[in-house]
């Protein structure tokens, strides 16, 4: 081999070093200080784009969850909010209203749960016809109201308990 030839496979051999060196920092980086958290809302979609999005959310109908009109709850839900009862966010309270509650590892959901056993758009619980449902959002782990995996939206009432992972989350008044 020429000198060139050798000199230019030392080159390349500290190149490779120094990208290895640099992507390890990066990844140790990222360890050290997390994910960088985005601000929401600010001003990114017009108001139409938001009501549009939010439609799209909107509670399924009477129909697809099988509530008949003569089966709603007297629970009021101006005064329900969803508690932490245990996990990492113990003691977080959440007011409900109106808009749905979504639940995650996603920096868009209304709780963000940072577990390995928690998908990124995990579930959500919202209001339908004056009363709570909590429905699972093809998480991969499930969702769990009492010991039962949620597959369907489900009625969630006063004193129930959501598992997700490690999280346990209650609705009380």
């Amino acid at each position: 081999m020429s000198q060139l030839s050798i000199t230019l496979l030392r080159m390349g051999f500290l190149v490779l070093l120094w990208a290895l060196v640099l992507s390890a920092i990066a990844v140790l980086r990222a360890d050290l200080y997390g994910t960088r958290v985005t601000a929401r809302g600010r001003g990114r979609r017009s108001r139409q784009e938001r009501d549009a999005r939010a439609e799209k959310t909107a509670a399924p109908s009477r129909a697809a969850t099988g509530i008949r009109a003569g089966s709603i709850s007297t629970q009021n839900p101006a005064e329900a909010h969803l508690a932490v009862t245990a996990g990492p966010l113990k003691g977080t309270t959440i007011p409900l209203g109106q808009a749905p509650v979504l639940v995650g590892r996603a920096s868009t959901c209304t709780l963000v749960i940072d577990d390995d056993y928690c998908s990124a758009k995990h579930c959500r619980v919202f209001l339908d016809a004056e009363r709570w449902m909590v429905e699972d959002l093809g998480s991969t782990n499930g969702t769990y109201l009492g010991n039962h995996k949620v597959t369907d939206p489900v009625p969630f009432r006063e004193g129930d308990v959501i598992r997700i992972g490690a999280t346990a989350l209650e609705l009380t008044t």
